[in-house]
């Protein structure tokens, strides 16, 4: 069977990884996903594009767009943004992560596109929200880690500067945020026929995100504490070292700790005060980590997991990147897969991560071409060839 939204037609303007990303989820639950691009393209085609053969189709760009289509429109002409609204008469779904006042001065804010469908769903993500004070500056990854707190949170933990994580961590979660207001917004509009304007912002959303478990202390008022999870930011909280490499390991009910140090060879561990029911070990989260450190040191890390597995104490490997490809449980439910593109020959992909029982998420198509699917694409919304040739000579469709 189809994915979960055959029958949903998106028509998408996000670029970079925030909106890409939340419209893929889409795109990989059967969406007919439309990504329209200026002349110049997606500018997440261009990192890592030194490696493509077709320097359009770099791999972050690829690993963000499969399961779409794309239409190449330079909406600086007339002409473009009324052959959009004509495709947003029929589509279900409007998306964008452009500053709001750019993407109006085109025509092609919530107003102008209600006109013409009154019941899309219009959906957009940028920085901060609109009604504050921020609202109208520019966003990227690396600003909206540092103004809602994430890039101090290491800092908590070692006293160090402040540093970026190594992901495009505000993109990724708040495209996951965007996508999952528009499938409520879907919801909505099946049960009532009406569409609406969805605003998610980086911000907003980081915050929320770190300060579910971090806020802490300064959940009440007055604060009963400091903020900040005790236990996660605890600086002996890591992979523990063991003879040959690392282990995580999380003994985590008291049954789990009394067979730890049985293994461990210190079974007298399990009447120290300090550990012996999970409220005192609360108390003393620096210890237990110190203890941890010291005693997985004595074995290698498969006889650790081995002893883990046996005794049903949570544990894993701490893997690199590379590691990852050839993990033996991700090849055994065929995470990965190698495939042929028509452009870039060879390559790896990796599976959505949802599996629905009765409406399947497939891999349909490859990340398409900048303008790869347009011709495509305005012949079904009932232009003629003699009409789509008009505005490929005047170059305000472009295609490969």
């Amino acid at each position: 069977m189809p994915g979960p939204l055959a029958g949903v037609r998106v028509i998408d303007l996000t670029a970079v990884l925030l909106g890409p990303f939340a419209t893929q989820h889409l795109a990989d639950m059967g969406a007919d996903v439309i990504k329209v691009e200026p002349p110049e393209g997606d500018l997440l085609r261009a990192s890592g594009g030194s490696m493509s053969r077709d320097k359009n189709m770099g791999p972050i760009y690829m690993a963000a767009n499969r399961n779409k289509r794309s239409l190449c429109l330079d909406l600086k002409r007339p002409a473009a943004v009324e052959i959009l609204k004509g495709m947003v008469k029929t589509a279900d779904i409007f998306i964008h992560n452009s500053r709001p006042a750019a993407i109006e001065r085109l025509g092609l804010g919530y107003e102008d596109l209600k006109r013409v469908n009154p019941s899309i769903i219009y959906a957009y993500s940028l920085g901060y929200a609109r009604k504050g004070p921020y609202g109208h500056k520019p966003a990227f990854d690396d600003l909206v880690q540092g103004v809602s707190g994430a890039a101090s949170l290491q800092s908590r933990v070692d006293g160090g500067p402040p540093r970026f994580m190594p992901s495009l961590v505000a993109d990724k979660t708040t495209g996951l945020h965007l996508c999952i207001a528009v499938l409520g917004a879907l919801y909505h509009r099946k049960a009532t026929g009406e569409g609406q304007l969805i605003e998610v912002p980086m911000l907003e959303t980081l915050t929320s995100f770190w300060l579910t478990e971090h806020l802490f202390g300064a959940t009440w008022t007055p604060p009963r504490g400091d903020m900040g999870y005790d236990r996660i930011i605890n600086k002996f909280r890591h992979p523990f070292p063991t003879k040959d490499g690392y282990v995580c390991a999380l003994p985590y009910t008291d049954a789990h700790w009394i067979t730890f140090f049985e293994l461990a060879g210190r079974p007298d561990l399990a009447k120290d005060k300090r550990f012996v029911d999970r409220n005192e070990r609360a108390k003393h989260f620096s210890e237990l980590y110190q203890v941890l450190d010291s005693l997985l040191k004595h074995r290698t890390t498969e006889e650790w997991l081995e002893a883990f597995d046996k005794a049903d104490i949570p544990a894993m490997p701490v893997h690199s990147m590379e590691q990852l490809l050839e993990d033996p449980h991700l090849t055994a439910t065929g995470f990965f897969t190698d495939r042929e593109h028509p452009s870039e020959g060879p390559i790896k992909t990796f599976a959505s991560p949802f599996d629905f029982e009765k409406t399947k998420v497939e891999y349909r198509r490859h990340a398409p071409r900048l303008g790869g699917d347009g011709v495509e694409v305005l012949r079904e919304a009932g232009l003629s060839d003699a009409e789509i040739e008009k505005l490929k000579a005047d170059k305000t469709l472009i295609v490969p």
